[in-house]
């Protein structure tokens, strides 16, 4: 699995205007706008939300990375967005979350999507890896750092 094959300079957002778990997760969602996806952010939404009321993506760290299946929806798409000040996304170690990946994945995909979860899980274990996405100045060096990692895990 090669996270440079699903995630695209267009998909990430350096600052996240949004304060909220709701707002963040449709920020992040209409992000795939940008790309060839044509798809509705509120139903993306939905789907996030309802994978939360299971248990907080939020895993610490300052880290989340929320993750569904949409109908519709034909390849598997990564996005990324920082926020500065950090978000309340009722994370695991109660602390705000400041580096997002939202994975969305066809509803028919199950291994794919697994080792898509498990590998950025991986790359985010990765204390001086968290640390250069916190101060990448521009979208550009936030990928170029992702698919650097990618390439070396």
């Amino acid at each position: 699995m090669k996270i440079e094959d699903i995630f695209k300079k267009e998909f990430i957002i350096q600052e996240l205007a949004a304060k909220t778990k709701r707002d963040v997760l449709l920020e992040l969602s209409t992000a795939f706008l940008r790309g060839p996806y044509a798809f509705d952010g509120d139903r993306v939404v939905e789907v996030l939300l309802n994978r939360e009321k299971l248990g907080s993506t939020g895993i610490g760290d300052g880290i989340a990375i929320p993750h569904g299946k949409l109908e519709g929806l034909t390849d598997l798409v990564l996005a990324f967005g920082r926020s500065s000040g950090g978000i309340d996304f009722q994370a695991m170690d109660g602390r705000p979350v400041h580096l997002f990946f939202l994975l969305m994945a066809p509803e028919n995909s199950e291994g794919q999507y697994l080792k898509a979860l498990a590998k950025i899980s991986r790359m985010l274990k990765d204390a001086s890896f968290r640390k250069r996405l916190m101060d990448a100045a521009t979208a550009a060096e936030i990928y170029r750092i992702v698919t650097d990692k990618d390439r070396d895990d």
